[in-house]
This record gives C-alpha cells, structure tokens and sequence, in this order.
C-alpha cells in the first residue's frame, strides 16, 4: 500500500501564504493524475488543482492566478503554493493521487490524511 502525507497546512492572515506538500511512501507504478481538493464545513469536497501526467495544471477558477501546483519529476510528491489567500480559503485540504501503486494494482485514488489551512485575522 502507500501512504500520503500532507504538510504545511495551519493558520495564516488574509493575504498571506502557505506552501502544503504532499509525499507518498513509495513510488506508483503509474499516475495519471495529482492533485488537491478541498472541503470546509457544509460544503462538499472539491477540485483545487490538479495536474497530469503530462504536466498539463488544472485550477478551480477561485484559485487561478494565486495558487500553483507542482510535482517533483520522481512523482512522489505535490506541492500547492498558495498566495493572497482568502477566508474563503479555509478548509481541510487534502492531496489526491490517481493511478496505480504496483502494475497489478487497478487504477485507484488515493487520499492523504487532510491538512487544515485557516485564514483569518
């Protein structure tokens, strides 16, 4: 099995920044897919960014032009630079991988734990 970590959540004021990293525990076999989604209290969790393995970035449209996603070339980690965050911004954010771990493993997603990013003054 693998494992996927988050890092880098925790409080920061408006406008301010947060860098969350991502690291699995071994690497996949194949991904087709990483990313981060988010969910606050009450509302369903949603696409972040994502970004494929053709490098091809995907941002939800509250996010584009703050926050960039990016991978190391081993696929074994994702990183969300986050910039002029809001409060509306605040959630428990959680990394996304979309692929195989081992060539007999189905394609499957995978999901870290959470990392709680709060915005507020």
């Amino acid at each position: 099995q693998v494992q996927l970590v988050e890092s880098g959540g925790g409080l920061v004021q408006p406008g301010g920044s947060l860098r969350l990293s991502c690291a699995a525990s071994r690497r996949f076999f194949s991904i087709n897919s990483m990313g981060w989604y988010r969910q606050a209290p009450g509302n369903q969790r949603e696409l972040v960014a994502t970004i494929t393995s053709g490098d091809s970035p995907d941002y939800a449209d509250s996010v584009k032009g703050r926050f960039t996603i990016s991978r190391d070339s081993a696929k074994t980690s994702v990183d969300l630079q986050m910039n002029s965050l809001e409060a509306e911004d605040t959630a428990v954010y959680y990394c996304n991988v979309r692929g195989r771990i081992y060539s007999y493993y189905p394609i499957q997603n995978y999901w870290g734990q959470g990392t709680q990013v709060t915005v507020s003054s």
